[in-house]
């Protein structure tokens, strides 16, 4: 692992994945988008409401994997000290809370003619809802955290603590149906089973596939930035200090 600590080889590794992940997700993506909502059957009891899951359900999927490699790169960061774990945990702070904002939205959209409302208090939507503020406070308190990463001062150990404490948030959504009476369904998709029909499963899975490879060309792209800025700061320091 820290074979790819120093910036030069992973500027070089990430210059050509991104492109490798970015372009077959959209591919697959788009591809799964149109199966499921041009050619997927109307379910039996939804309707046509039901092709409003090819985006919620991956959506919901990225909002859990951003915090879970935001609080992984976060225990990097804090044991071994990885001078690239930070500035990964900061990388996928945003679309993390784009995709977890696209959950919510999709969510209360499908809800609507469901269960007759734009919103309740169910365990599952205000365990996701609270993410998204985990997610807002992260990249708030990030922002000072970057200027404070090449000197690996307080602020960036301070947002690290914050990462994985907001960790104890995950198994909250994932367990929510389970262990509280919930206008949400179950979980359709268990380990070695599933309750999905295979018509509307596969481009689900197609559509799950393609967009964590664009979430994870997106934290790539994220991080080469980053690390540009950090790059510039501490070259205008050097000259301020000459």
């Amino acid at each position: 692992m820290h074979g790819f600590a120093n910036p030069a080889r992973f500027l070089r590794l990430a210059r050509w994945l991104m492109p490798l992940m970015l372009i077959p997700g959209l591919v697959l993506a788009m591809g799964a988008l149109a199966w499921g909502l041009l050619m997927v059957p109307p379910d039996r009891l939804m309707g046509d409401t039901v092709r409003i899951l090819f985006i919620h359900v991956p959506a919901a999927w990225l909002g859990m994997a951003g915090w879970s490699t935001i609080a992984i790169s976060s225990v990097i960061e804090l044991v071994w000290r990885h001078p690239l774990a930070g500035i990964a945990a900061r990388a996928a702070a945003v679309p993390g809370a784009a995709f977890t904002a696209i959950c919510l939205a999709t969510g209360s959209i499908w809800a609507r003619p469901t269960w007759g409302t734009w919103w309740v208090w169910d365990g599952r939507l205000t365990s996701f809802l609270v993410l998204l503020f985990l997610y807002l406070g992260y990249i708030a308190l990030a922002s000072p955290a970057q200027r404070d990463a090449a000197s690996g001062g307080g602020a960036s150990r301070v947002t690290a603590i914050f990462g994985l404490v907001g960790a104890v948030n995950i198994p909250i959504i994932n367990r929510s149906v389970v262990w509280w009476n919930s206008l949400h369904q179950p979980p359709s998709i268990t380990m070695g089973k599933s309750a999905i029909d295979t018509a509307f499963l596969y481009p689900l899975l197609i559509g799950a596939l393609g967009f964590t490879l664009i979430f994870g060309g997106v934290v790539l792209a994220r991080m080469r930035t980053l690390l540009a800025h950090i790059q510039a700061e501490a070259r205008l320091r050097r000259k301020a200090m000459a």
